[in-house]
């Protein structure tokens, strides 16, 4: 009754009427309920398909999904499964990356330091955690091929305190921003899925880089994509990465695992022909020709109208198959590429890849697909409080960033999925229909309904299952009015 007592501060014009036909109930039974009903102006009627126990009942179910839920916490011992819901709710609800807002807008059964205690010294593995969100993924996802995309951002930091807070090159070239800066660099694996014509990145993977020793961004990149490569396997991966990751070091391994790398590399990468193979003595040549700028220009042109980066435009490309001096002579298929728009035309890119079976075109189209990598850093660092994570060890910090990064995966599934009771939780912002619904605007209309819930006592201890509380004694009292 507290869930549907708390459901009730949404819609208080719903009060009056229910208690007015509960009284008549009670006292009168259901045939004078039914009279009344027949005489009583519209308004007055109690519409049950919008009745605030009816949305929170399938919102519980729709939104949460509960066998998602249900899924992730199987990467927990048993013992944590009350915890780790209460702050993934938490952390889905609040836009601060503090861990007491994320306890204090649910309704908490224990005490707070019992919460930080979970993090410091908990008996669970983010990294667990974290697979077992990917295997998740694979399987609502997994029919279509695997993009993945690999990049870094900083959160600025002010004390040399925070965990691996270090001085970084701010090549961001932001205006407001000195050329070096301190902070904390994040190392991200994503994945890419479509939602209505445009790319959606969801995270898989975050890692920070140390203060010290070797294991640099290249580094973590591979350790990224070892670790989710078990549940990787035996799918069609295709992996996105800018120019600071196409390197020897990295693309070599990532195609021991058999996976198509596709990248942008500088402009002046050293190319060459594939070597003239004829018969004579000594040894035959590993590289022909070098691929000049003069080269390039007698390639074909192709010329193609297409929707990239959020908009119409005209692509001039040449395409051909190439040795790659950094590469120790491998054979890739270059794509160099001008952008041309309404403001006229751009510099040229030049773009790699791995698989030699693409099209110029599918080279091309593949890599935009890798800037929806940017929405979601600004995304978890600006509304969904990963500035605010100032946790003081290494290991805490990486708990709770995935924990948040899961509290903002369950709202861009629902907004992908895009279910009935979606619609009807983003009807507070009216002006904003023709928009795409977005992972913030289901937060706004889950915290109407969900902030101050004991989330705790929706983890069913004997059969190990997530599912919302029952409210089908008040759903079978509104069937009958």
């Amino acid at each position: 009754m507290v869930y549907v007592q708390h459901v009730f501060k949404a819609h208080p014009e719903q009060v009056f009427l229910r208690y007015f036909w509960l009284f008549l109930w009670l006292h009168f039974g259901l045939e004078i309920c039914k009279v009344i009903r027949l005489i009583l102006p519209k308004t007055c009627k109690f519409n049950t398909h919008n009745s605030p126990t009816f949305l929170y009942k399938s919102m519980c179910y729709d939104l949460f999904r509960s066998d998602y839920i249900t899924f992730l916490t199987r990467a927990l011992p048993l013992r944590s499964a009350k915890t780790f819901i209460e702050l993934l709710m938490g952390s889905l609800l609040t836009q601060s990356g503090f861990v007491t807002s994320a306890i204090w807008i649910v309704d908490m059964a224990r005490q707070w330091p019992g919460y930080y205690k979970w993090l410091e010294t908990g008996q669970w593995s983010y990294l667990k955690l974290m697979r077992q969100w990917t295997a998740l993924f694979l399987k609502l996802f997994g029919d279509n091929p695997v993009y993945l995309a690999i990049d870094d951002s900083i959160v600025l930091r002010h004390s040399k305190k925070a965990p691996m807070s270090q001085i970084h090159h701010q090549h961001g070239n932001k205006t407001n921003l000195s050329r070096y800066v301190r902070g904390q660099c994040w190392v991200a694996l994503a994945a890419i899925v479509k939602r209505s014509g445009c790319n959606t990145a969801l995270l898989l993977l975050l890692r920070l880089t140390p203060q010290a020793g070797n294991s640099g961004k290249l580094v973590i990149a591979r350790s990224l994509i070892r670790a989710l490569l078990e549940p990787l396997k035996d799918k069609a991966v295709t992996v996105l990465v800018d120019s600071w990751y196409m390197r020897r070091s990295f693309i070599e391994p990532v195609q021991a695992y058999n996976m198509t790398v596709i990248g942008q590399v500088r402009i002046d990468t050293v190319l060459y022909k594939r070597p003239w193979q004829g018969k004579g003595r000594g040894r035959p040549g590993k590289y022909g020709t070098r691929y000049t700028k003069e080269e390039i220009k007698r390639l074909p042109l192709n010329k193609e109208t297409v929707h990239l980066y959020g908009r119409e435009q005209q692509v001039n490309y040449r395409t051909a198959v190439a040795k790659a001096r950094f590469l120790n002579g491998q054979s890739v298929c270059f794509v160099w590429c001008e952008f041309e728009d309404s403001k006229g035309k751009k510099r040229p890119r030049l773009l790699l890849s791995t698989d030699m079976q693409l099209s110029g075109l599918d080279i091309i189209v593949a890599y935009e697909k890798r800037w929806s990598i940017e929405p979601l850093f600004n995304q978890l660092k600006n509304d969904w409080g990963m500035k605010q994570t100032w946790q003081t060890t290494r290991k805490v910090l990486h708990r709770w960033v995935h924990i948040i990064a899961l509290g903002y995966i369950i709202p861009q599934l629902r907004a992908i999925k895009c279910p009935d009771p979606v619609l009807r939780l983003i009807d507070n912002t009216p002006w904003r229909k023709n928009t795409p619904i977005t992972a913030g605007r289901i937060r706004m209309g889950l915290i109407r309904y969900f902030s101050q819930v004991r989330a705790r006592d929706w983890w069913d201890g004997k059969s190990q299952k997530f599912h919302p509380p029952d409210t089908d004694i008040l759903r079978r009292f509104e069937y009958l009015l």
